[in-house]
């Protein structure tokens, strides 16, 4: 039988070569900027032209805006692994491109174009990436493989819902969470097969001895309660039962993470981080838990940026950084570069948690966080751009 080839025969610009490219670039540099136009903004120095208020801005844009697009680069890249299928190159992964960059100019621009306008423009990205995906997991008959198209429709879901609560009352609450709740799902999930086979493959070959668990029936349960767990907080935010349920989350997260004995792979950052990530997830759980049952002693923004900058943010940059040094034929060894760009995301989540507790500080740790973050992704777009815009290296 001949095997599958792996590309088409391709002569255009290497950057649309593999999903990953295009898209892994365009979310780093626009989440830096994001965060770069978001500082001033929200100390009232500048003003954008856009219709959402301007705390709804930034979170759709780092919820609905940068998560959506390392979400696309990383299943355009995965997929066709998955179901032996060829990969979206050329001009239908333009297309893509293009209907993410006009999302983004749509939204910043909508108090110009219109609300209505920016929502549907905004919209279509995910409602493209949602139907190339299940049709290619559809053809490859690859049904085990559906649950994060499953996620990606549950992002279509909630950015519509986003766009609705912001032109209705100006406040999107429900979006925000529901956003959060896709994001922390795909890390349960897709993390769930990517760090213990990792840490496997380097353990196998430099550190012999106790591996990471396989996945089973402790794994499914995790899988479940935390989706439920999810499900009540979309829900039910402030429901004390809500507590109750994030801290037996918190805890089968936490031993799962130990069943993958990641203190044993410590000596490669490129596996150690997707521990430290998968950590923020069970961390967010408690604190988010602690803010439920003591609102006054522990803020909710302390617990949703557990999640956000410390769960999907060093998760994103992990999958990233990893995932561009194995397709563009690089060494698989964090450099300096990468082990600062590691270094900057945790120590952003670190920042950012402390800054929403009140105090006289709060205001210069934000602006910290911020420029920790903001150094973190436009390290990565630079010091990765030669590897994404250029046709790939021979392998190491």
């Amino acid at each position: 039988m001949t095997p599958i080839p792996r590309l088409r025969a391709y002569a255009g610009p290497a950057i649309l070569s593999y999903g990953f490219r295009p898209f892994f670039f365009a979310a780093a540099a626009w989440s830096g900027l994001g965060i770069l136009i978001w500082l001033p903004l929200l100390s009232g120095d500048i003003g954008v032209p856009t219709a959402m208020s301007p705390l709804d801005w930034h979170i759709h844009e780092m919820l609905y805006g940068y998560v959506p697009a390392v979400v696309t680069g990383f299943l355009l890249t995965a997929i066709p692994n998955w179901t032996g299928r060829l990969p979206l190159q050329g001009g239908p992964l333009a297309v893509l491109v293009a209907a993410w960059i006009a999302g983004r100019i749509a939204v910043f621009d909508s108090a110009l174009i219109g609300p209505l306008p920016a929502a549907a423009i905004d919209l279509l990205f995910l409602a493209l990436v949602a139907a190339a995906a299940a049709r290619e997991v559809i053809a490859g008959r690859n049904w085990h493989n559906l649950p994060p198209v499953a996620v990606l429709l549950l992002f279509l879901a909630g950015n519509a819902i986003f766009h609705v609560e912001d032109f209705s009352s100006g406040a999107a609450e429900l979006g925000t969470r529901l956003g959060i709740a896709a994001a922390v799902s795909l890390i349960t999930l897709i993390g769930g097969r990517v760090v213990p086979s990792f840490t496997r493959n380097w353990l196998a070959r430099e550190n012999p001895g106790r591996l990471p668990v396989p996945f089973g029936r402790f794994d499914m349960a995790v899988v479940g309660v935390s989706t439920l767990t999810l499900a009540v907080w979309i829900a039910l935010p402030t429901w004390r039962p809500t507590a109750a349920l994030m801290i037996l989350a918190a805890l089968l997260h936490a031993i799962r993470l130990a069943r993958w004995v990641g203190w044993r792979a410590s000596r490669d950052w490129l596996v150690l981080v997707l521990h430290v990530a998968y950590g923020f997830v069970a961390l967010g759980f408690a604190v988010l838990a602690a803010s439920i049952a003591w609102p006054a002693a522990v803020p909710l923004s302390a617990g949703i940026h557990v999640w956000t900058v410390g769960a999907i943010g060093t998760m994103t940059l992990a999958i990233m950084t990893r995932a561009t040094l194995g397709h563009t034929g690089q060494s698989l060894a964090a450099g300096p570069l990468t082990r600062t760009v590691y270094a900057a995301v945790v120590a952003a989540a670190i920042l950012r948690v402390a800054a929403a507790f009140p105090g006289s500080g709060a205001q210069t740790l934000l602006h910290l966080a911020g420029a920790a973050w903001i150094a973190a992704f436009w390290l990565f777009a630079v010091g990765y751009a030669p590897a994404l815009w250029r046709p790939r290296a021979a392998a190491h």
